[in-house]
């Protein structure tokens, strides 16, 4: 669990400051647009060969806790 720890980042200068993988231009956003889209994940990195499946699973876990905290806020 937490594995997102490792590979999301915030950087303010960098795409608004949205929560990017690994410093690079891709955000979390990107990556559930894509899926909601109905990409699968071999579509994604075979589109983006510079992100692995762990940034993927990374970026579904990063949103889930998230919103999860949002949740529980209100």
């Amino acid at each position: 669990m937490y594995i997102y720890k490792n590979i999301i980042t915030l950087e303010p200068g960098k795409r608004s400051g949205k929560p990017s993988i690994r410093g690079m231009r891709i955000t979390v956003e990107d990556i559930l647009r894509w899926l909601a889209s109905e990409m699968s994940f071999e579509d994604i990195l075979s589109d983006f060969p510079e992100l692995t499946k762990e940034d993927l699973v990374a970026a579904l876990e990063f949103a889930a806790m998230r919103r999860q905290r949002t949740a529980t806020a209100v």
